[in-house]
């Protein structure tokens, strides 16, 4: 991610003031400066007269629609950048705000920290753009991806080859080691980077209800379709879709993913006619997606489809060489977003983090050292400092030298989850990994010989 410098400039557009005060509060929370507008008229005295970093512009207001600012910002402000509100992703609202110059849409409701996660993304998008030149690594660091291991070269020229072609990419490797940050880094130092890119959680969205999600359905398709909303796919006309968790999709859903693959071409829920789409579609996956296919849950042809380029990004406890490069970058990112100086780590501190598995990767690491640096008042963070689980996992219990990662993993997470009461929610968040992926690795915890 971008280093936030204090002081980017908001312009905030609705014709609700409720919502201008609520955006306009949390922003200036998070060290933006907001200017707002109740329509495209005040909107555009603003941009004539100030310096603007991100525009956020409601799609429905009266007179002048927010569309109509979207075009003239993406005309005449090209390093300025927008992002639209919308009530739902419909074909003629957030659509078409994509395809005349908007790169991120939020739909209604959001909560704040999608909008400050939207903003973040816009923000340092328009840091990129302020760095003359392509600066290779330093480029793919502000990404969020850092690293100095052999693993981690080979990875950065794979992103490099793959952000210059538009092949389909499927990234794998175990839940938080950064999947998402490798599509966003393809996506944004391609020739695709001014077009939206859209994330799909495939495994969090209803097998019933993943095809209108991707693909849109006309008014009444099916009960509860009140009006045509468009899918992700129309969303991201132009850019790329991202696929995560692309092994949960259906067999069924599968053959419409193939579909639209071969042919680029999308069938709304409740339409007989296909709308061509311009999309590049980078999947990920936590799981052998080559052994769900020997096993007949996956099938072949898509395998071969979305493995054109494949990156596989290796576990944190692989890169043992990058814990402490990453360790210092998150806490630099934690201290200057509390505006306050980054602390230093003991050599006690680093030994253990070397030593630890991370199950849950990158995630678990990033959200460990932000609850070191918020909660440790002194300039250095020592040993004591650290969750009571991991200074018991450094010291030892007993002769662990023949006990395999599989079992030191299932007891850490089975110790994690003792501590909080049984709470797997809480459980994930300390790993760092999702509920689903807690419960598939209890499930592999529990299996015999664990």
């Amino acid at each position: 991610m971008a280093a936030r410098e204090p002081g980017h400039r908001v312009l905030v557009v609705d014709d609700s003031e409720a919502t201008l005060e609520v955006l306009r509060r949390n922003l200036e929370t998070e060290g933006y400066v907001v200017h707002t507008a109740s329509s495209v008229a005040e909107a555009l005295h603003v941009l004539v007269t100030t310096e603007v970093d991100l525009v956020i512009t409601d799609v429905k207001m009266p007179r002048v629609s927010g569309l109509d600012l979207v075009r003239h910002v993406r005309e005449n402000l090209r390093d300025t950048e927008v992002t639209v509100i919308t009530g739902h992703p419909e074909v003629n609202g957030a659509v078409t705000a994509m395809k005349n110059g908007a790169t991120d849409y939020l739909t209604k409701p959001f909560t704040d920290e999608e909008l400050l996660s939207a903003v973040r993304r816009a923000i340092d998008r328009v840091e990129m753009r302020r760095v003359s030149g392509r600066g290779g690594r330093q480029d793919l660091a502000r990404h969020g991806l850092l690293g100095e291991s052999e693993a981690m070269e080979t990875i950065f020229a794979q992103i490099e080859r793959a952000s210059s072609t538009r092949a389909t990419v499927l990234v794998s490797g175990e839940s938080g080691t950064g999947k998402e940050l490798v599509a966003r880094a393809i996506h944004y130092e391609g020739k695709r980077a001014s077009a939206p890119f859209v994330p799909v959680n495939c495994g969090a969205i209803p097998h019933e209800l993943l095809e209108s999600e991707l693909f849109g359905h006309l008014k009444g398709a099916f009960t509860g379709a009140t009006e045509t909303r468009a899918g992700f796919f129309l969303a991201a006309d132009g850019g790329t879709v991202f696929l995560d968790e692309v092994g949960e999709t259906s067999q069924a859903m599968q053959v419409k993913l193939l579909r639209v693959l071969q042919d680029s071409e999308v069938r709304m829920v409740g339409s007989s006619r296909p709308r061509k789409v311009d999309v590049r579609v980078i999947a990920a996956t936590n799981k052998d997606l080559a052994q769900l296919v020997r096993k007949g849950s996956f099938r072949e042809d898509l395998y071969f489809r979305i493995n054109v380029l494949p990156i596989h990004l290796p576990p944190l406890r692989e890169r043992n060489s990058d814990i402490i490069p990453l360790t210092r970058h998150f806490a630099s990112k934690c201290a200057e977003e509390l505006g306050r100086p980054v602390p230093e780590f003991s050599d006690r501190v680093l030994d253990i983090f070397r030593g630890y598995a991370w199950p849950g990767n990158l995630r678990e690491l990033d959200n460990v050292v932000q609850r070191l640096v918020v909660m440790t008042d002194t300039d250095t963070i020592d040993a004591p400092d650290l969750p009571a689980l991991m200074r018991f996992s450094a010291a030892g219990t007993g002769d662990t030298s023949h006990r395999t990662l599989a079992e030191m993993e299932a007891s850490h997470i089975r110790g994690v989850l003792a501590s909080v009461g049984g709470n797997k929610t809480q459980a994930a968040q300390i790993l760092g990994i999702d509920r689903k992926t807690l419960r598939e690795k209890l499930k592999n915890a529990d299996r015999p010989g664990s």
